[in-house]
């Protein structure tokens, strides 16, 4: 299973957390093109990290961004667990191709990385974040609470740029239990439709790995996922 610290596996006791009551966001339309990545960040945004690879297999070195809002409404005061005053920005990735003169947009979206609403909760992009690899987009959503929940983990989406979108070929998602050591992973290939299930614990080597076939046959893209963190792989059935 996939080996985690002592010292990642030791909180504070669980306890009663809610999400907050967030205000409303305006999400822009990124601009259609741009000369640098600067040039996609709309007013009161910020650029918070951009990577380059080519992703559309033409030789060229596109452009990943990842935007978050600087609105100070969304910095929340309040008395519950966690820090105080919250940072609820939302965020924006975005895609820009490559060309002669520039970028142009290929795709925005900020349903995936999750907004900010739980100031017991890791930020999603804390260990993890955007990437790519291998001519595919990769985004791992951190998941970590210090108080409500013993579980932690990674959830993370693997995209390739096919038929005119970003389909979703890969759902990885690892958590363990801090308490008990009890180790899952659910890893679904999308190309083959099939599901690897795997359960062990940190203690030791030993696990258990059921194969399963992927019910149903919904093609998921980037724009269509939605919230990453609910996102059911099985969903869409037939």
């Amino acid at each position: 299973m996939r080996p985690y610290t002592l010292a990642a596996l030791l909180s504070p006791l669980p306890c009663a957390a809610h999400a907050l009551d967030l205000p409303p966001v305006q999400y822009p339309t990124l601009p259609a093109q741009a000369a640098t990545a600067t040039g996609f960040v709309p007013e009161g945004w910020t650029l918070e990290s951009s990577i380059e690879g080519d992703l559309d297999r033409d030789g060229r070195a596109d452009l990943v961004l990842v935007l978050r809002q600087q609105d100070p409404r969304n910095v929340i005061e309040h008395d519950g667990f966690g820090p105080s005053p919250y940072d609820s920005n939302p965020r924006i990735l975005a895609v820009a191709w490559s060309r002669p003169a520039g970028y142009v947009l290929a795709v925005q979206d900020h349903h995936l990385i999750p907004r900010p609403d739980n100031p017991v909760m890791s930020d999603p992009l804390e260990d993890g974040g955007v990437s790519i690899q291998r001519g595919t987009l990769r985004v791992a959503l951190f998941s970590f609470s210090s108080a409500g929940s013993w579980s932690m983990g990674t959830t993370a989406f693997t995209f390739r740029w096919q038929d005119d979108a970003f389909a979703l070929i890969g759902y990885d998602q690892n958590s363990v239990m801090r308490n008990s050591g009890q180790a899952t992973s659910v890893s679904v290939n999308f190309s083959t439709r099939k599901v690897k299930r795997t359960e062990g614990s940190i203690e030791d080597d030993k696990e258990s790995v059921r194969w399963q076939p992927l019910r149903g046959s919904r093609r998921w893209t980037l724009q269509t996922v939605g919230d990453g963190w609910v996102f059911d792989p099985q969903a869409g059935g037939d």
